[in-house]
């Protein structure tokens, strides 16, 4: 059978593996088509390879299609995001320097309370702590700023540099940077490697964050629209089988190949399953859902996390004040209402919500009535109305 291939773009990351896996285990193939799948060095690299046709899609950070509609980094092309690709799967982590005053000063790195952990690198820092990110416009940097805003850091202050994820082991070793907020392996390269130790999941500081989305240049999904719905369900599939824990040991297995993620089977399984080492003494904590690719709606491209992006990027870098109506042109509920359609998968009635209102498991109304939506609260307690735009500080 004749397929017709895909350029994609993408990062070497464990969330990255929904559009690995659909091409590995032929999801992409029983949809007719073959991901001629593109690593990228770095993120800019991902983006100016989407907007400039190298590839007609890409694994993306979630907030860079809105910066791009911002006018923010310098390129314009209309870009859409389709799909979530994953949700949380970043680590914080510490430099050894750092480790060594938080293990003095009796820190348990329980790895839950990023109000504890703010307390304690302040009281073991002597100025503003400089934190290597892979990109300016991602989760991980509005991630860190909403706990610095809401914590001890933000008297102390944080400054912000950008490594590519591959090298933040390597920024931390060389004391380029104090600590990292970075999407795995990439934390537990730097523990393994004795570069540093885990402090907090992203998870801790918004418990539902879209990490990365599966994005395409706009006018691609105008004109191959019986693509991009091929591609789309190929790689919720993936996804969905992705969220078999039995799947697991196969998924990390492809994901460590030379020619993805390069490093061994073992990091990659730790974040699959959550069951991370933090420390190089070996120890681990358990956090469950770490990283989603299918369970509570996850793929779903909330218009709601789009405006929590926006007004987040907006209130540090200026740039357009998106209304909704832009924003619903960039993250687009209705291609992925439409493409997955075929499936008969169940999608949310609404397309926002108010973020960080729901603190435990809880049925929403849907297509076909079973959808649970996962707890979505911020650390700090605040919520998110996309109505009413960000509240006072309590």
């Amino acid at each position: 059978m004749n397929y017709v291939s895909i350029p994609v773009a993408y990062m070497p990351l464990v969330d990255a593996a929904p559009l690995i896996l659909a091409q590995e285990m032929g999801f992409a193939a029983a949809e007719g088509i073959a991901l001629d799948l593109i690593a990228a060095p770095s993120w800019s690299s991902v983006r100016d390879m989407l907007a400039f046709g190298r590839v007609d899609a890409a694994h993306m950070l979630s907030p860079v299609p809105l910066a791009m509609g911002m006018g923010l980094g310098g390129v314009a092309t209309e870009i859409s995001s389709v799909s979530n690709l994953s949700i949380n799967g970043n680590v914080i982590g510490v430099g050894t320097e750092l480790k060594a005053k938080l293990d003095a000063l009796g820190f348990s790195f329980d790895f839950h309370d990023p109000i504890a952990a703010a307390e304690a690198l302040v009281q073991v820092s002597d100025g503003p702590i400089s934190f290597g990110v892979p990109f300016p416009f991602s989760m991980h940097v509005e991630l860190l700023r909403y706990w610095a805003d809401g914590s001890a850091l933000q008297k102390h202050g944080i400054t912000i540099r950008t490594v590519p994820p591959p090298l933040m082991a390597q920024a931390l070793a060389a004391g380029e940077v104090d600590a990292f907020c970075v999407g795995e392996p990439w934390g537990s390269v730097s523990v393994e490697t004795g570069a540093g130790a885990l402090l907090l999941p992203g998870k801790a500081i918004w418990s539902f964050a879209p990490e990365k989305t599966l994005a395409v240049r706009t006018n691609w999904a105008e004109t191959e629209p019986d693509l991009l719905g091929r591609l789309m369900r190929a790689v919720w599939k993936a996804g969905r089988w992705l969220s078999d824990p039995a799947a697991h040991a196969t998924a990390s297995d492809l994901l460590s190949r030379k020619a993805y993620l390069d490093v061994s089977a073992e990091l990659i399984d730790r974040a699959l399953s959550g069951h991370l080492t933090i420390t190089q003494e070996g120890d681990h904590r358990q956090i469950d859902g770490f990283v989603e690719f299918h369970s509570g709606a996850a793929t779903f491209p909330w218009l709601s996390q789009a405006r929590w992006i926006v007004e987040r990027l907006h209130m540090a870098n200026g740039g357009a004040a998106l209304t909704d109506v832009q924003i619903a042109k960039i993250v687009r509920p209705d291609l992925h209402r439409e493409h997955l359609a075929k499936l008969r998968c169940d999608l949310p009635g609404a397309s926002a919500k108010v973020e960080g209102a729901i603190l435990s498991s809880m049925a929403v109304a849907s297509a076909y009535g079973q959808i649970t939506l996962q707890p979505d609260g911020f650390f700090d307690g605040q919520i998110f109305d996309p109505e009413a735009k960000f509240p006072p500080k309590k």
